[in-house]
């Protein structure tokens, strides 16, 4: 083709395309005309009415042709040129649709417009005869609120109503007659209504007929169907019955309500229109009527209806004939109908009648079991009784032949209508036809005749054919139950177990994107000539479902004047209805229930449409170039008598379209035929057709291998092991989804044809990803079964089958020598679907030809014919793959083959050769190597070991080491030396294992290259990866598996390692061992419960910070050395509520308590704090206890022992030995409260009587203070020296910073360590479930950056120091924040609890100033530069300036120095980060002191403050000029009166108040001097002149504000600060100050009231 014609192909194409075509009905040899006067433009569907016809063209337009006699002006005229409907313009409709004399379009935007014909309000217009215009009809839904308008999808029209699918895909409907489907009380009905029966259900497809509807419905899934009720919730009848004849039960479920309801169990939401039913003949039917309806039923159960019976049991979807049942004079028939009573009567002719009619049943017999086995579920379901599950089970076996006899029986009445004569009947011939005039006369008096008969009809019931449900069909067998053989019944159970995997199992995700091939087909309207398919002629007023085309795949419905069409998957075509002209395609007689039609004996039928009296069918002729063909009413030659000619008896071919081109769609109306024909330029459009037809006939063969291979190779008998059935069903049920997809991919190509065939839209190329991985999952499986020897397996139970079937095992898979083996038969017949994959590729190849190189179009279809085409190579190596596994399993030794055989499993290459060997191996081992894709086994004689590839490293030896062919295998146990031949071979095996084992890492070997992003091959694994593995002879990993990092065959990263006996460790590796922090459970059987520790490793044991959970209740938390405590840590041991709850804290050395340490035994209520050995108190320390006892001194092997002091809570002392726990013995020293005291000796017990021998001194009043016995003086003598406590804490912090002692170390080493500190634990805690807030990432964010000090030390960089430890000992994560943090934990549990006694105050302080002066020692380490304690950093001279006294009530905030500068203390830089956290303990302590004299201060406070202002102040002796005239009170001066209360001074006062809330002395000193500045204040303003002050002024003026302010705890305030205070502030302002506000604090407690 030359390139000029190429680039003008694309205009001519659409050109060419949708070519209009018209003919007239009835016609024999018809020669299609173009429309005259139609411009050409591409038609993409046309519809006909009786006289018109309407064509919808690309751009979404609109044209009528015919007669229009709605139009003004054309009531008589017709129309040959097409006419643009005007109104339509611009609305871009999508869909047209013709009734008998009106017409519908849809909008793109799901809009409805109709016009045409209006008399029985078919246009949903109220009163008007006709509507000549399109009119927009506003279709909404009130169930919802607002009102929404609901969008249209898909029109149909039948004579006198029109219906509408939704987007929603509901129905919508409006016009006359009970083919609506509404529950309406008037008529016509001309407001669009849902279709309430089937609300809720999924609607593919609508159709309409003259007087009835169509619709297909989505089936449910399994699950959503209901129980089934026992009665008809509208008719009360029982919905299963069992009547028992003289010799036969008869079980029916047929149950069908008089009312036209179908009551399939999955209606539960069933509507019943109104009691009265509509007749054949339009009567209403009363309730009299209706009873004896209800009675005809329940008599005439036995033969009701059984010609449809059959029709549903055995309708034709292969055509197989079974030859070994076909005669007519079948002798089981004639037994059985012998065998019956009353069938005595029955004329000859009509069982033979009879024989004829099972053959054409029998022709089904295999499709249809296979259908009924597929669909039945496992055991009974709990609906079905064992009675039911029985029936199911002679049902499918006894089958057809007996059901046969009871069509027989039931056709009786129809034949007999037909006039047909013994003597005519008996002829063989299968086609006996009536007499000339008999049929037409006979089929209108059997129509009368069965409307009479109202009451005896014995058609109301529904033939429900229970396949999908698995219930039973009814049956009545001559006795029934003793005459099936249980051996029979066993078979058909097994059947029905088996085939369970044949249901299709597909997922939703094909039925969302494809059209679903699970469907029933409902009807409802008029049924006078049967065209509703129920196996009866009533009308019905609403949808009912047809039960008989249930499992069929319906894919397309469609309805004529007084018949119907379905379509199915299989392109077979279903037809009922009226068939008076053999419009249905099969025997002359009409048919109330669907049967197959024979066209042109093909099943290659993919459109077929229903005209009022014909039918015209799609066919896939030669070179998949459709042929028409028509079957029905023949229009008669003139001068023609005979009635022979007045119809077609069989379909034929109307037109070879090889002329015209490809038909895409055919519409049928009353006196013409039209036909849209695609001209096939550059192929484009014989491709898409050639794609459809092979599709489909593809598909055909695959459900034929399904039913005729599949099936029964699952009902087989022993197949093998349980394994090898698992397989096989594994393999059928993706089978079965590869048959399903193949079938919806089928219909939507039929479709898609009729569409406007845009590349870009075809199924194979849109969801390609679907197909690929059907294909991939079925390929997988198969070749699974393969390398399980699944075929050998079946050769033996399957022999049978198979040699009786070889001539359908040959064709079916397209072998032709009779030689060729049965099992490899069977083999490539099974991966006969993967071949289609190449289909698939050529196809989109040639369709890619017709565009552009350019285009995307060519693009898209180039790619996805590549990807199909890779997929079929991917998947063809697979098989050799598999193959080449399956001949290695039958050479290999037996016993290892089946330890070592997985359906998984496939060989890569082996060392059978010799070309592979260990190295120093013995001179007559066997060392045999193979390698699999998920392992390599090394086999000796009897023994194989298995190396997992994805813990296998392996390198070439170097060179060096003598090795030159050598490999190095690394496992995470072995590792061994491979000495390869030659180097080719050594190549080759280093290639095969590396791509092994990184395919086996990236678990991706199934998936085709196309998705793994090329064919780009990895050549080297990675030598860090992600694996599992169970250790198996390492001592102290046996039998433990391991999940997680390796590296280079040793656990190195994050992982989780599970011991057999349940031990477990999750957390980091290093070279195979625990190392970093990680996670530990330990069980513990005796009390089942486990040890947990959290924490980190070194080495393979516990080292560093943890948290140890003992199974008993114990929690130890701190330092750990190789698995043991040690360094400092807490030990918790029970909870409060149990037996001895206690608690230690300090330092361990090798898991015993060992330095100093604080034990809180709360269970005696004792609390020891001093130092310990091997576990035991030895050395310095003291006791506290709940009542006050305070002992220090000497503690030896737990018990006081040595010098002590003890103190009661009444400060009685005693000063002397003790041999045991509060136990005196030997010398001392008792001194009462009073000052007495006793001296000598003392034995016995503190507080159960003490014997003395001594002296009782009473010293008197004048004695000099220096001669009282020094015990209260000397008091913390024995305790252990502040600066002893808590090393353990302090070593800790300085080894984090790299130091072996405190003071010695590299300083840039411990920045360093500070930096690694804080990522390690950013990182441990980004890892952690608890997330770093967001001011606390910020916090660790500005740590990173160190403060640099170049040059003089000045206050900025003092200052910048203060801020990073603010913020260091914010964060644990910092090494001084855990320091910080830890010190504190300590400091609470020392001194809260038994420990707030107010005699470790002194003690108390101690450890705070010792704290201060080591944290201040770790801080010059880091900081060299900082001056030390008591240094001056020198103010800057700037900063001097302006500084004013608080006389004159300015100051600068920075505390009072003797020298402009400023003093460097350890206070001032660490009291503001660790007193407030400290804060609580110590002031308990200080309130606990202080009680007494705070209480007599406290009392004075109360009583002076009931004075009003003036009275105080002349009280207190304040001069008259100071006294404030005036106050502030809310905003405005007011005068100061006696009786005025809390008001001078008010702003002093209330800065005073604020000591309490401030925490460090320096603070509180601040509080105190702004205090008196705001005094000075108030004075200022009340004299308006500057003045000096005395301390005699000022004293009583201080004195009033400190009473005002009520401070409660001011001694303890006076008393912390004097303390905790820098010594150099005491001789400053602040310290005067300080020292004032002591003065009045001892001034009120000793204030006499006068």
């Amino acid at each position: 083709m030359d390139s000029k014609e190429k680039s003008s192909s694309e205009q001519e194409g659409t050109r060419e395309r949708g070519l209009v075509y018209t003919w007239r009905a009835g016609c024999c040899c018809p020669t299609p005309e173009r429309l005259p006067g139609w411009s050409g433009k591409t038609v993409l569907q046309a519809a006909l009415g009786v006289n018109h016809g309407v064509l919808l063209s690309v751009g979404g337009e609109v044209y009528s042709f015919g007669n229009l006699p709605w139009k003004a002006g054309l009531e008589d005229t017709c129309i040959r040129c097409p006419i643009l409907e005007k109104a339509l313009s611009g609305q871009h409709v999508v869909n047209v649709e013709a009734g008998s004399f009106h017409n519908g379009a849809v909008t793109e935007s799901g809009g409805v417009y109709m016009w045409g014909g209006n008399s029985a309000g078919q246009c949903a217009v109220a009163g008007q005869a006709s509507i000549p215009e399109p009119n927009p009809v506003s279709i909404s839904d009130s169930e919802t609120r607002p009102l929404l308008p609901v969008k249209i999808l898909q029109l149909a029209c039948g004579e006198e109503h029109t219906l509408a699918l939704s987007l929603s895909r509901e129905i919508w409907a409006w016009g006359s007659g009970c083919q609506v489907g509404l529950i309406a009380t008037t008529s016509p009905v001309t407001k669009p209504q849902k279709v309430e029966h089937l609300a809720g259900r999924v609607v593919l497809q609508i159709a309409c007929g003259a007087h009835h509807s169509l619709a297909l419905v989505q089936c449910l899934p399994a699950q959503d169907m209901k129980p089934i009720p026992e009665r008809c919730s509208h008719c009360s009848q029982l919905l299963i019955t069992m009547t028992d004849k003289e010799d036969h039960v008869i079980i029916s479920d047929s149950h069908c309500c008089p009312l036209g309801v179908a009551l399939a169990d999955s209606q539960a939401e069933s509507h019943v229109s109104s009691s009265s039913l509509e007749t054949a003949d339009g009567k209403s039917m009363t309730g009299s009527q209706e009873e004896d309806c209800r009675k005809a039923l329940a008599e005439e159960q036995g033969l009701v209806g059984a010609e449809h019976e059959v029709a549903s049991v055995c309708s034709d979807s292969d055509g197989q004939e079974d030859s070994g049942i076909s005669s007519p004079g079948n002798p089981l028939l004639r037994d059985r109908m012998a065998s019956k009573p009353h069938v005595g009567g029955l004329p000859d002719h009509l069982l033979k009648e009879s024989g004829e009619k099972q053959i054409s049943a029998e022709l089904e017999q295999h499709s249809q079991e296979e259908d009924l086995i597929a669909c039945l579920p496992g055991p009974a379901g709990p609906s079905t009784s064992a009675l039911n599950s029985l029936v199911v089970s002679c049902a499918s076996a006894v089958g057809v032949r007996v059901a046969a006899t009871y069509e027989a029986l039931s056709l009786k009445k129809v034949i007999n209508f037909y006039g047909t004569t013994p003597g005519e009947a008996a002829s063989p011939s299968r086609t006996g036809s009536p007499g000339p005039d008999g049929l037409k006369e006979s089929r209108e008096e059997q129509v009368k005749l069965e409307s009479m008969q109202g009451k005896k009809s014995s058609s109301l019931v529904d033939i429900r054919e229970e396949e999908s449900e698995g219930i039973c069909r009814r049956l009545s067998l001559p006795g029934l139950l003793s005459q099936v053989s249980p051996r029979l019944l066993r078979k058909v159970g097994r059947a029905k177990m088996r085939a369970v995997a044949l249901t299709p199992t597909y997922s939703g995700e094909a039925d969302a994107l494809l059209p679903s091939l699970r469907t029933e087909v409902w009807s409802w309207g008029k049924g006078k000539a049967g065209q509703l398919g129920h196996g009866d002629i009533l009308p019905r007023l609403q949808p009912l479902c047809v039960k008989s085309l249930d499992g069929k795949e319906v894919i397309h419905l469609s309805a004529g004047g007084n018949h119907s069409l379905a379509l199915t998957a299989k392109s077979q075509v279903y037809s009922w209805g009226s068939n008076t002209f053999g419009q249905l395609c099969h025997s002359n007689s009409p048919t109330t229930v669907p049967r197959l039609a024979k066209v042109n004996n093909a099943t290659h039928v993919w459109h077929a449409v229903a005209g009022p009296d014909y039918s015209l069918f799609l066919v896939d002729g030669e070179d998949f170039q459709p042929s028409l063909y028509y079957s029905g009413q023949e229009e008669r030659k003139e001068g023609d008598v005979s009635s022979e000619n007045s119809c077609l008896k069989s379909p034929t071919l109307l037109l070879s379209c090889s002329k015209l081109g490809y038909i895409s769609s055919v519409a049928a109306g009353e006196s013409n035929c039209l036909a849209l024909v695609d001209k096939n330029i550059m192929g484009y459009i014989a491709s898409l057709h050639e794609l459809a037809s092979t599709e489909r006939q593809f598909y055909t063969k695959l459900s034929a291998i399904k039913s005729q291979v599949l099936r029964p190779l699952l009902g087989l008998d022993n197949l093998g092991t349980v394994s090898a059935v698992q397989l096989l069903q594994e393999m059928a049920s993706l089978f079965s989804k590869l048959c399903y997809l193949t079938g919806q991919h089928g219909a939507s190509l039929a479709s898609f044809l009729q569409g406007s065939k845009e590349a870009k839209n075809l199924a194979v190329l849109k969801h390609s990803s679907l197909f690929m991985e059907s294909y991939t999952e079925y390929c997988t499986s198969l070749t699974n079964f393969l390398v399980m020897g699944g075929f050998g397996i079946l050769a033996k139970p399957a022999m049978d089958f198979l040699s009786k079937n070889q001539a359908l095992l040959q064709g079916l898979s397209e072998t032709n020598e009779d030689a060729y083996p049965l099992v490899e038969m069977l083999n490539s017949l099974f991966f006969l679907p993967v071949r289609r994959l190449q289909n698939y590729a050529r196809v989109l190849l040639k369709l890619a030809t017709c565009f552009e190189v350019a285009s995307a179009e060519y693009q898209s279809l180039q790619d996805s014919s590549a990807c199909y085409e890779s997929l079929a190579l991917h998947l063809g190596r697979k098989r050799k793959e598999a193959e080449y596994t399956l001949s290695f399993w039958k050479t290999f030794p037996g016993k290892m083959t089946d330890s070592l055989r997985k359906p998984e499993r496939r060989l890569i290459c082996e060392s059978s050769n010799r070309g592979l060997s260990l190295q120093h191996a013995g001179r007559f081992s066997v060392n045999w190597f193979i390698l699999f894709n998920d392992a390599l086994v090394h086999a000796q004689f009897s023994t194989h070991h298995i190396f997992s590839l994805s813990t296998l490293w392996v390198e070439p030896v170097s060179e060096e080491s003598g090795n030159i062919n050598g490999l190095r295998v690394t496992t995470p146990e072995e590792q061994f030396i491979l000495i390869s031949s030659t180097p080719q071979e050594k190549a080759k095996w280093l290639r095969a294992i590396s791509q092994a084992v990184d395919q086996a890492l990236k678990g991706t070997s199934d998936l085709p290259p196309y998705m793994s992003g090329g064919n780009i091959q990895r050549q080297e694994p990675p030598i860090s990866r992600s694996a599992k593995y169970t250790f198996y002879k390492d001592p102290r990993l046996k039998d433990a598996s391991y999940n997680g990092r390796w590296l280079s065959g040793k656990p190195h990263g994050r992982g989780i390692l599970k011991w057999a006996d349940g031990r477990m460790y999750s957390g980091m590796f290093r070279n195979g061992l625990e190392d970093g922090h990680g996670e530990y459970k330990v069980p513990n059987k005796i009390m089942n419960k486990s040890d947990h520790y959290v924490g980190y490793w070194k080495e393979g044991k516990m080292c560093g910070q943890g948290i140890y959970s003992y199974a008993s209740g114990e929690v130890y938390e701190g330092s750990f050395q190789d698995n043991m405590r040690h360094g400092h840590g807490l030990l918790r041991s029970g909870k409060l509520t149990s037996s001895s709850p206690s608690m230690f804290i300090g330092q361990w050395v090798m898991d015993k308590k060992t330095g100093y340490g604080v034990f809180d035994d709360i269970t005696r209520g004792e609390k020891y704090m001093g130092m310990w050995q091997d576990d035991l108190c030895q050395g310095n320390g003291v006791v506290v206890t709940q009542f006050g006892l305070y002992y220090e001194g000497a503690f030896n092997s737990n018990k006081m022992m040595g010098t002590g002091v003890l103190l009661s809570e009444d400060d009685t002392v005693y000063e002397g030995e003790f041999s045991d726990n509060w136990t005196l013995n030997g010398k001392g020293i008792l001194a009462l409260p009073n000052g007495d005291y006793i001296e000598g000796t003392f034995n016995g017990e503190w507080g159960s009587g003490i014997k003395i021998t001594g002296t009782y001194f009473k010293p008197s009043l004048y004695d000099h203070e220096k001669d009282r016995p020094k015990t209260l003086r000397k008091f913390g003598i024995l305790a252990v020296p502040a600066d002893e406590k808590w090393k353990a804490v302090f070593e800790e912090s300085w080894q984090q910073l790299g130091c072996e002692q405190p003071g010695q170390g590299d300083r840039w080493k411990a920045w360093d360590n500070i930096a690694v500190a804080l990522t390690t634990n950013r990182r441990q805690h980004k890892d952690s479930p608890e997330l770093l807030s967001r001011s606390h990432t910020q916090t660790l964010e500005s740590l990173e950056f160190i403060p640099q000090h170049v040059g003089a030390f000045t206050l900025e960089k003092y200052e910048n120091i203060k801020k990073y430890l603010i913020k260091a000992c914010d964060t644990p994560l910092h090494p001084l924040g855990k320091l910080v943090e830890t010190l504190v934990a300590v400091y609470r549990m020392t001194y809260v609890g038994v420990g707030a006694n107010r005699r470790l105050l002194q003690e108390a302080v101690r450890e705070i100033k010792s704290y201060l002066k080591r944290i201040f020692q770790l801080i010059r380490f880091l900081f060299p530069d900082l001056p030390e304690e008591g240094s001056t950093v020198p103010l800057l001279v700037t900063e001097t300036k302006g500084r004013r006294s608080f006389r004159s009530g300015k100051s600068d905030s920075r505390p009072e120095s003797p020298e402009p500068g400023y003093v460097v203390t350890s206070s001032g830089l660490l009291l503001p980060v660790l007193l407030p956290r400290l804060y609580p303990p110590l002031f308990m302590l200080y309130a606990l002191d202080n009680e007494r004299e705070e209480d007599v201060y406290w009392e004075c406070v109360l009583r002076l403050n009931k004075q009003p202002d003036t009275a105080l102040l002349s009280f207190l002796g304040v001069q008259m000029k100071f006294w404030p005239t005036t106050v502030p009170i809310l905003g405005e001066n007011k005068k100061v009166l006696p009786n005025t209360k809390d008001a001078c001074f008010a702003s002093a006062v209330e800065c005073l108040q604020q000591i309490s809330t401030t925490f460090t002395p320096a603070d509180k000193l601040k509080v105190i001097q702004q205090t008196f500045e705001e005094i000075s204040q108030n004075v200022l303003e009340t004299l308006h002149e500057d003045f000096l002050w005395s301390m005699d002024d000022l004293f009583p003026v201080f004195l009033y504000v400190v009473l005002r302010a009520r401070i409660r705890n001011l001694g303890s305030e006076v008393h912390l600060i004097e303390d905790l205070m820098d010594p150099y502030l005491q001789h400053g302002e602040q310290g005067i100050m300080f020292t004032t506000l002591k003065a009045c604090y001892y001034q009120i407690q000793h204030e006499k009231l006068t």
